[in-house]
């Protein structure tokens, strides 16, 4: 199913807000635009702030590829933005298996329609004290070896200057550069044909793990840690909020 004329009618109106916020706020640098492939494709991001799906979105639409994002599912209950979430056909995250069987579906439609399907690997911002990225989930794996769909990592560092992870204000000024780099697509033909068990997503993921963080690694000029952040060896739930600096969070992450 291709966009509609509702869908890119919205994509606009909502575009031309975010891109005139997000100038406004912050210099933006983008570079590797020509890694993203003509076919539809699963970015996979870095995930330090709350306007990290902004970030990305903004330079995906600009280079005339629609995005999509999974989101919870309640979230599409919410006036208006539930009404914005479907008009521009972001993908529901549902619990139920019939549900989850519907969410994949829509991705395959959207990948093969040419679309862009942006996944956070890490699920939730990272824990890394350093924002570095962290362990991240199978998922966007399973998706793009079940469906042969190439994965284009993608790093971004500099908005969390402006909004820090968890925060409730900006720091406009001094003005700051939100830098963003894509990646070539993940080499996951080492995992094509085997069977899609635990230990074949676990090293797949790593795969793109590895990718993001080596063009962080650039991006910063910083080497990161010989292990990743695993939230579960530091007694932290693997999504929501957390106990940042001592002080306790107890609203949901949105993303």
């Amino acid at each position: 199913m291709k966009e509609t004329a509702k869908s890119r009618a919205t994509f606009v109106v909502v575009a031309g807000i975010v891109r005139t916020v997000l100038n406004g706020m912050m210099n933006k640098k983008w570079e590797g635009l020509e890694n993203l492939p003509e076919g539809g494709f699963i970015a996979a991001p870095n995930h330090c702030t709350e306007i990290d799906p902004l970030i990305v979105g903004h330079l995906l639409y600009n280079q005339k590829r629609a995005p999509h994002f999974l989101a919870k599912a309640g979230l599409f209950k919410v006036p208006v933005l539930g009404a914005v979430l479907r008009a521009t056909r972001q993908i529901p995250v549902e619990r139920s298996t019939a549900g989850a069987n519907r969410s994949l579906q829509l991705a395959q439609e959207i990948v093969a329609d040419g679309g862009a399907i942006i996944i956070y690997p890490e699920g939730t911002l990272t824990r890394d004290p350093e924002l570095w990225p962290m362990k991240g989930h199978t998922g966007a794996a399973r998706l793009a070896l079940e469906g042969g769909i190439p994965v284009v990592p993608i790093a971004h560092w500099g908005a969390h200057e402006v909004f820090p992870r968890y925060s409730k204000s900006f720091h406009l000024f001094p003005r700051k550069t939100s830098r963003v780099v894509v990646g070539k697509p993940v080499d996951l033909s080492p995992f094509a044909g085997k069977p899609l068990d635990k230990a074949t997503l676990t090293a797949a993921t790593e795969a793109i793990m590895d990718a993001v963080t080596e063009l962080l690694a650039d991006i910063r000029g910083e080497t990161p840690p010989t292990e990743r952040w695993d939230p579960s060896k530091h007694n932290q739930a693997s999504h929501g909020r957390f106990v940042d600096r001592g002080r306790p969070d107890d609203a949901a992450d949105a993303t």
